[in-house]
């Protein structure tokens, strides 16, 4: 099966599974609901941060040019994380709102979130700045490897070397989100859910991208003739 078909089979699956299916947490009520939709966001936007990383690392060493745009593939990834860090943080800011009364109060995990957006914000600045240099690709996605490292250390090292407000359904048990049998099955189906739209997202761009370089091209030979 493909990508696209399980986008539209499991991404509807999981909003009805959020809204219907699973239970809401205690104290929170329905409005705990949010927990499918943020921590999926926050993940894909890890994993999609994490493969421009990689693919700029394969693109420093293929030296025989193997692998066809493959910087710039890096940087369809980079920008649908930027969109998913975004929501993230969107959704973050409401659920902030919802527990603690405000929607931003400066815990660990938001400031780092935050701070990996502006170092991937400096990315796409780059990016720019650099259109008309010959090693563009090579200084990005020396760059984006850079950022890649970063990843970790702002994701899940920092919110676990000082005090967090922000609970774990997963990791943390001092601040652990008590989830049923069908809570974490809805957030696993979301999980997955928001994984293949990455994909599916990553693989429409990639395909564009190849259209257009391939029209360039064909331009290009006109004009020469």
């Amino acid at each position: 099966m493909k990508i696209g078909k399980l986008v539209f089979i499991l991404m509807p699956l999981s909003i009805v599974m959020a809204f219907l299916w699973a239970p809401s947490a205690q104290i929170l009520g329905d409005a705990s609901r949010i927990i499918y939709f943020h921590v999926p966001l926050a993940w894909v936007s890890v994993l999609a941060f994490s493969i421009s990383g990689i693919a700029s690392i394969i693109y420093l060493f293929d030296k025989e040019k193997k692998f066809y745009c493959l910087d710039e593939k890096a940087y369809n990834s980079a920008g649908i994380g930027m969109v998913f860090t975004v929501l993230t943080i969107i959704t973050g800011s409401i659920w902030a709102k919802i527990s603690w009364g405000s929607y931003w109060n400066w815990d660990p995990r938001e400031t780092s979130i935050v701070i990996l957006f502006l170092i991937y914000i400096a990315y796409f600045s780059l990016y720019s700045a650099l259109e008309n240099n010959d090693s563009r690709g090579r200084i990005i996605s020396a760059y984006l490897i850079f950022a890649m490292i970063t990843v970790p250390f702002f994701i899940f090292i920092v919110p676990r070397i000082y005090p967090s407000l922000h609970p774990d359904p997963i990791i943390n048990p001092e601040k652990k989100l008590h989830l049923d049998g069908r809570m974490r099955i809805t957030l696993l189906v979301s999980t997955f859910a928001f994984t293949f739209l990455y994909f599916y997202i990553l693989d429409m761009k990639n395909r564009i991208l190849i259209l257009k370089h391939g029209i360039d091209e064909k331009f290009d030979e006109k004009n020469k003739i």
